[in-house]
């Protein structure tokens, strides 16, 4: 655990961005959950990997736009994470939620500013 299990990469303009993912990497895309998400399908010759998503750039901190990768760490406890994220001077960006099917997700910001998701995996999260 608290190993990173997701990236996703944020953009303007989704069909451009794939387009130029698939012509740089070869990758592949399975449209997923909402409108506008994206699964990146990955050789995982090598093992398994990061799994990584393309979606409509969103704001995760309220003054600018979610800009580079976006990342996720695998949590064994999202609320002991939290509760020391914070006390280490972190600040909480969203509220955590769940995300049926996939478990449990809370977003922070680091002392500089820098973004990060924990989640908790949970397969029977409602």
């Amino acid at each position: 655990m608290n190993k990173l299990s997701h990236i996703a990469i944020n953009s303007d303009d989704v069909p451009a961005s794939r387009a130029f993912y698939r012509a740089a990497f070869g990758w592949q895309f399975t449209a997923w959950g909402p409108p506008g998400f994206y699964r990146v399908e990955a050789d995982d010759a090598h093992g398994p990997g990061v799994t990584a998503a393309l979606q409509q750039r969103r704001r995760l901190l309220a003054d600018h736009p979610t800009t580079g990768f976006e990342c996720t760490i695998a949590v064994d406890d999202i609320d002991r994470v939290e509760k020391a994220a914070l006390a280490a001077g972190g600040r909480l960006l969203m509220q955590p939620t769940t995300i049926a099917g996939v478990g449990h997700l809370v977003w922070l910001a680091d002392p500089s500013g820098n973004v990060v998701g924990a989640m908790q995996y949970d397969k029977n999260a409602e």
